[in-house]
């Protein structure tokens, strides 16, 4: 992206700080003000002494001291506020990107974590936005000043000697045409460093989930070797970058001695022919050291505003992916929802390889009523339940939800009527108490027990270490299947929703466990329309309907034992060997 669209889509967040902005630029102009003051202060005191040294009395002097130590105080204060209150406004700046960033990412569509690594994302909205702190502070204090310096600097420096002046500043547009390349290819540097690390932490993410099965085939010496490899390749990366940010230096450090070299020849030639005061030229002399110790400064900048804009890029880039599942315009919660679900010509394909999935299903689901979808994999199961919660949308036809069309209730009030039971279950990170509670936040912890008493969880729960207060680990890898299982249904039973899906729930568990989670379920499902997944098939015998998919299609449908005497493809599936599909 051009570096103008990205500033336009940065600005507007200075909006919120307006005024501790134009506060930093007034402290950076006093700042500026004082370094200017001195050398006129010299040329004073050297052009009068050089006069008529009687002119400089001791008060003459402690006058100008007291007065340069006020300007000096003035200048501690206004930089002990750009350092302070200028780096806290960067760091909320950060802060309102990263929230951001986040809320976008709450709004994305499974299609997109499907095809993102989690830990490019996590690089996007962590360390690619720390540069953005520096970045936002000093941008506009550091241009600003060096702005401010150049035009003062001219100013004061024609009126010592335009020619002199005009030769000198006809050299910074050369320098910076020159530099403009280096700058260029130090930006493309910092992208490749920015994207590199986001593999390395996908890499990194990716081994240590699975570092049980890489013990488990002794792998360690293969996922050492990937990431010494892609280690390498950030180093060679780096290697590339310093290359870039070498050559832009040393350009910036030749002219800078070329600048020195202009003032020494061009001002000795002015002086022997009388066109500069010795006193005059050692005032340019001074001027041409701040105005150079500015150029620096910027130079010096350049590396920060550079990952500053490469942050910024990889942010826009996050906040530019699309947001496929939306609120429609005029959607509207929903209240006392019975659980009657209609499909209508509902088909479905997934926008990334466009494979059809679903096709023409025409389908009613009453209220209250058990249903299970079973079927060879592939056909579609999991993603006729995944369009309930609108994870996805159809790719044609509608559904509704009690008359109403999914698409014209909010997502907020949809998913609260729908309540998911996975067979990968996932846990957050905390206590026993926080994961159940998480089925409806500011839920007392009573409620949370009855949830826990109704899911049978509540007995093992008190076994544990701290009760209730028990920490799960990361993914709740303390707990067993089965208590994992357990403790996902009570969350679900603490939500209370009409509409339950249960997506192969049983199925990683062994037989006690299963049994054990199998009345939990079946107390769960009481009352509440139920769509069950279910691979293995003895499982559903009480389900007033099953629904067999295949071929993208619902090809049979009836209870149990109407479909065992139609001896179609259910009864084949559940004849097999292992009775599962």
């Amino acid at each position: 992206m051009k570096t103008g669209v990205l500033l336009r889509r940065f600005i507007p967040y200075y909006k919120k700080y307006a005024g501790i902005m134009v506060m930093d630029l007034f402290c950076a102009a006093l700042t500026t003000v004082c370094e200017l003051v001195l050398p006129l202060i010299l040329r004073y005191i050297t052009n009068v002494g050089m006069q008529d040294l009687s002119a400089l009395t001791m008060r003459t002097i402690l006058t100008i001291g007291g007065v340069y130590f006020a300007l000096r105080i003035v200048d501690g204060m206004a930089s002990y506020y750009m350092a302070y209150t200028g780096h806290v406004m960067g760091a909320a700046i950060e802060t309102d990107m990263r929230e951001d960033a986040f809320a976008h990412l709450q709004k994305l569509s499974d299609n997109y974590f499907n095809n993102t690594k989690v830990g490019q994302i996590m690089s996007r909205i962590t360390s690619d936005l720390f540069d953005v702190t520096e970045f936002a502070h000093h941008c506009p204090e550091e241009f600003f000043i060096a702005f401010l310096k150049a035009v003062v600097s001219f100013i004061i420096l024609a009126r010592i000697n335009l020619l002199l002046t005009v030769i000198i500043f006809v050299l910074i547009p050369v320098m910076a045409v020159s530099c403009s390349y280096f700058n260029l290819q130090v930006r493309k540097a910092f992208k490749r460093q920015r994207n590199h690390i986001g593999e390395l932490n996908a890499r990194i993410e990716d081994s240590l989930l699975g570092n049980k099965v890489v013990r488990a085939f002794a792998n360690e010496s293969v996922e050492l070797a990937k990431f010494n490899h892609d280690n390498q390749e950030f180093l060679k990366i780096k290697r590339h970058t310093y290359k870039y940010m070498a050559a832009f230096q040393n350009t910036i450090r030749m002219f800078d001695g070329l600048m020195y070299v202009v003032v020494i020849i061009a001002g000795g030639v002015f002086m022997i022919r009388g066109l500069i005061a010795p006193a005059d030229l050692v005032a340019y002399t001074l001027y041409v050291t701040t105005l150079l110790a500015t150029i620096r400064r910027i130079i010096e900048f350049a590396e920060q505003f550079q990952r500053g804009m490469t942050g910024i890029e990889r942010f826009a880039e996050l906040m530019d992916a699309t947001v496929d599942i939306f609120d429609e315009e005029g959607a509207a919660p929903v209240e006392d929802i019975k659980g009657e679900m209609t499909f209508q010509h509902v088909s479905f394909e997934y926008p990334d390889d466009h494979t059809p999935v679903l096709s023409d299903i025409d389908l009613v689901i009453h209220a209250g009523e058990k249903v299970a979808l079973v079927g060879p994999s592939g056909g579609g199961k999991t993603t006729l339940c995944n369009l309930i919660p609108r994870f996805y949308d159809p790719t044609k036809g509608e559904i509704f939800l009690d008359g109403h069309n999914l698409k014209d209730i909010t997502l907020k009030s949809l998913r609260s009527h729908v309540g998911i039971v996975q067979q990968d279950v996932y846990l957050f990170s905390g206590s026993v108490y926080e994961n159940i509670a998480y089925g409806r936040p500011g839920a007392s912890r009573e409620e949370v027990t009855e949830a826990a008493k109704a899911a049978g969880a509540h007995e093992f729960i008190l076994s544990l270490k701290d009760g209730y207060d028990t920490f799960v680990g990361e993914r709740g890898v303390k707990l067993s299947g089965g208590q994992k299982q357990r403790i996902s249904i009570a969350r679900i039973f603490l939500k209370a929703p009409k509409v339950l899906l249960l997506d192969e729930a049983t199925a990683a568990l062994d037989n006690e466990s299963e049994h054990l989670v199998s009345e939990s379920l079946d107390r769960l499902s009481q009352g509440r329309t139920t769509l069950t997944i279910a691979h293995r098939l003895t499982t559903i015998h009480g389900a007033d309907r099953i629904l067999v998919l295949s071929g993208n299609r619902i090809v049979e449908e009836g209870s149990h034992h109407a479909l065992m005497e139609k001896k179609g493809l259910y009864y084949r599936l559940y004849t097999s060997a292992d009775i599962t599909c």
